[in-house]
């Protein structure tokens, strides 16, 4: 049985609120859960101090058993110091697509022709 630790969503339409769950990968979000060790509430600010509540010593002892975190609540679990989170760095994700290259390499070509047919203009015979 592969364990997870998830955000299991609550609350109303529009007002989100999430339980931190220990649950068997192959149930749904909000399905059945092993256990409940904390809740996430992101409509409250970042700096207040209600917005993560989780029961740390249970969290430390769920990873030691195996149990594999989601990348948000590592992002969580990082933010309170129970485990590191490795920064995520993919260069080439973040690179235009073809067709923007292309367009890119228009917009240079023309701007480098009218330059040039700017300069030859201004220069003296």
């Amino acid at each position: 049985m592969t364990l997870k630790i998830r955000l299991s969503r609550a609350g109303a339409k529009k007002r989100p609120f999430y339980r931190i769950v220990v649950a068997d990968a192959r149930m749904p979000r909000d399905g059945r859960f092993v256990e409940r060790i904390g809740a996430f509430d992101p409509l409250k600010a970042k700096d207040d101090a209600s917005r993560v509540v989780l029961d740390i010593e249970k969290a430390k002892a769920w990873l030691a058993k195996g149990a594999q975190p989601t990348d948000r609540v590592l992002r969580l679990f990082d933010g309170l110091g129970v485990a590191k989170r490795e920064a995520h760095n993919n260069p080439v994700k973040a690179l235009p697509k073809k067709k923007a290259q292309e367009r890119a390499a228009a917009a240079t070509a023309a701007a480098e022709k009218a330059a040039a047919a700017e300069k030859a203009e201004t220069a003296p015979a």
